[in-house]
């Protein structure tokens, strides 16, 4: 049977409207991202891509192209640059009616593509950045979530600091106040903080989420918790994860844990698969087999489409699926932003896999 094709067909009898009518909101931070062209090296490098992304903001990009009232929560200085960031994030659909102005400076991020047995990297310049340095009094909580249906954020956010985590918890408790679904991507960046600390915060945070989002490393990073894969070998534990997800769900009372696992055979060639677990069921995606144009935004992908498939209803395989190839099908596209729609999210989902040239 071809399960995910069932949820389409019922929300395309029910409507756009019904779709636009469910509200999400994202807090984080939007940065500047600078990429050489052609995969050269930062050291290279005579000019930079300019475009803009950072977690939340791709999740509600995802969320606005799938035709959700996508809402985008930060702080942007009152610049020409924080101006262009809210005219990126307005292009795709996305309500910006809710980001304050102020600071000094927009963050920064070099990404370096990477080929082959060449790994990607990223250099930070984000440090005094204007959501970085908000105050709670920058966001009215109680106006963000009236009628909202769902609140995302993730452990980047947190990490920025001290002021970024208060006002992170804050976010979370005010969320479940208004009785809006929470969903967390753990997201662990080294740079940005220790594990120690990230421990200590995100499990404040964690007692207020639905629906955390996991990879193999983050959950040992940040609560020690161990799925029994060797990352840097490319051997993955799939069957591993079902304790990690169990060990969350006991811990902070979750109801969903998902997780996007990746096999880097190389830095342009990988292996990717989604699983679920919700203290009953455990499903996994359909493997595949992917050729990276840009891995940065594949998991915020994911997150953005399971954040929808909980919305409408999908099964739980309906939902591995969905998430599975609309994470798939924005490695493919250059940038933080995953510009695809529902429909070829879904097409991929129920098995065209074939890349022919649409006409």
């Amino acid at each position: 049977m071809n399960r995910i094709g069932l949820l389409p067909l019922t929300l395309a009898a029910a409507g756009k409207e019904d779709n636009m009518s469910r509200k999400v909101v994202t807090f984080g931070e939007i940065m500047l991202r600078l990429t050489p062209p052609d995969c050269k090296r930062i050291v290279q490098a005579e000019s930079f891509e300019a475009i803009y992304g950072g977690g939340e903001a791709n999740v509600a990009v995802t969320l606005a192209n799938f035709g959700l009232d996508s809402y985008y929560v930060t702080k942007l200085p009152g610049n020409p640059v924080g101006q262009a960031a809210l005219n990126a994030l307005r292009r795709y659909g996305v309500r910006t009616d809710y980001i304050a102005r102020g600071g000094d400076r927009l963050g920064i991020y070099f990404c370096e593509n990477g080929a082959s047995q060449r790994p990607s990297l990223v250099i930070y310049d984000r440090a005094h950045s204007a959501i970085a340095e908000a105050s709670p009094e920058d966001f009215d909580w109680d106006n963000i979530f009236s009628g909202a249906d769902w609140f995302h954020i993730t452990g980047i956010t947190p990490a920025l600091s001290e002021g970024a985590a208060a006002i992170s918890l804050q976010a979370v408790q005010a969320a479940k106040a208004h009785g809006v679904k929470v969903s967390c991507d753990l997201n662990y960046r080294a740079k940005l903080w220790s594990r120690e600390r990230a421990g200590e915060v995100m499990s404040q945070i964690m007692e207020y989420v639905d629906v955390c989002i996991a990879n193999e490393e983050d959950a040992e990073m940040v609560f020690g918790i161990k799925s029994g894969s060797d990352i840097t070998g490319g051997s993955i534990n799939v069957e591993g994860f079902k304790d990690v997800a169990q060990q969350l769900i006991d811990r902070f009372g979750l109801e969903l844990v998902g997780s996007h696992l990746r096999i880097s055979r190389s830095a342009s060639d990988n292996g990717w698969q989604v699983v679920l677990y919700d203290g009953n069921e455990f499903v996994q995606s359909t493997p595949y087999d992917i050729h990276i144009v840009d891995r940065v935004g594949g998991g915020d992908a994911f997150a953005g489409a399971l954040i929808y498939a909980r919305l409408t209803g999908m099964s739980l395989q309906e939902a591995v699926e969905f998430g599975a190839a609309a994470s798939c099908l924005k490695q493919t596209i250059p940038g933080d932003f995953n510009h695809v729609s529902l429909a070829e999210v879904q097409a991929l989902a129920r098995g065209d896999r074939s890349g022919r040239v649409k006409r």
